[in-house]
């Protein structure tokens, strides 16, 4: 599988917010990286009503 074509600040930005190691966010899968973006996002804004 080839790396994700995303740029090193995108993939520190991800790793840092998924609190996942860099070189398993450059080699996850596509699909889920969106899936675990949604539920990111979703996590959020679900925060932001509980306040």
């Amino acid at each position: 599988m080839k790396p994700l074509q995303i740029s090193a600040e995108t993939a520190q930005k991800l790793s840092k917010s998924l609190n996942m190691p860099l070189e398993q966010i450059m080699h996850m899968p596509q699909h889920i990286l969106i899936a675990k973006l949604a539920e990111l996002t979703s996590n959020e804004e679900n925060n932001k009503k509980d306040q």
